[in-house]
């Protein structure tokens, strides 16, 4: 190791006494603070009577700062990252920089403290004991649906953060990719003065939310699916997905309808489905199936 040293410091998400005396100790000590709102580390270092100098590190200058940081480091500066709210670099910017760093042979260590994905996962009374962090879901419906897609058969309970603006479109698509079954919970404001936890199956939660504003920070904890003795997702008694597909076929359906339907029905992921349909033989071939 070399050089100066680079801590990851988290603070609070909402509640201004989460902040640890460690990490107003390190923030007092450091020569420097790279946070990504000057204005708000400002206010956060002067309501500690903390002097600290601080400079700006944010998604758009990321790159550029990161070698003015690391040529400080390599000169033996001291430095705090730190990001508006929880830990550094959990969909937040500071990858690039420790990542920099420790190629670089400069020592890393992390002040731990807040995180509003573990924070949701341990109130959502959902398993814990496997999960996945999905950080931010796709802005576009179309690039959402394929990671809801993807995410579909996974086992473990998931974490996504949503804007509340698109919370109710992201939970109908939940319930019409995931299965309109699986329980969620939905995690708003936390830590601050108005939290607010709601649980249920994803479709009561899509209809909730489709008839209420939503406003403020939003996190979203999703049960993985649900596996049988034989490791298979479960599906109703004697279901036989190749003859519930032809069915649909016959009825007019395209090949992407059909998938969608039985995977509302099975809880199965609608691209896996569509992808066993393709691979089957007739008439489920992409020839066969050219409206899709």
């Amino acid at each position: 190791m070399s050089g100066g040293l680079l801590y990851v410091v988290a603070l609070p998400i909402g509640n201004a006494e989460d902040v640890s005396a460690r990490a107003l100790r390190v923030l007092a000590e450091v020569d420097l603070v790279a946070c990504e709102d000057t204005r708000r580390a400002g206010r956060l270092l002067a309501a500690h009577s903390i002097g600290a100098r601080t400079v700006s590190y944010f998604e758009h200058n990321e790159s550029r700062r990161t070698a003015e940081l690391l040529a400080k480091l390599h000169a033996g500066a001291t430095i705090a990252l730190i990001t508006d709210a929880g830990t550094p670099a959990i969909s937040d910017p500071g990858y690039r920089l420790v990542r920099a760093a420790i190629e670089a042979g400069i020592r890393v260590t992390a002040v731990p403290g807040p995180s509003a994905a573990i924070a949701a996962l341990s109130i959502a009374g959902l398993p814990t004991d496997r999960f996945v962090f999905e950080g931010f879901l796709p802005v576009k419906s179309s690039e959402r649906r394929r990671v809801l897609e993807d995410l579909a058969r996974e086992q473990r309970t998931i974490i996504c953060f949503e804007a509340a603006r698109r919370l109710s479109d992201s939970l109908s698509e939940m319930a019409e990719i995931f299965g309109r079954d699986r329980r969620v919970a939905i995690i708003r404001e936390l830590t601050k003065i108005h939290e607010e936890v709601t649980r249920g199956t994803v479709e009561q939660m899509a209809t909730r939310f489709a008839a209420n504003e939503v406003l403020g920070e939003v996190t979203i904890v999703v049960e993985g699916v649900q596996r049988t003795a034989e490791g298979d997702t479960k599906t109703p008694a004697g279901f036989d997905e190749t003859a519930a597909l032809r069915l649909l076929r016959e009825a007019g359906l395209t090949l992407k309808q059909a998938s969608r339907l039985v995977s509302r029905l099975t809880g199965a992921s609608q691209r896996d489905i569509y992808q066993r349909a393709v691979a089957a033989p007739k008439p489920f071939s992409k020839e066969e199936a050219p409206d899709e």
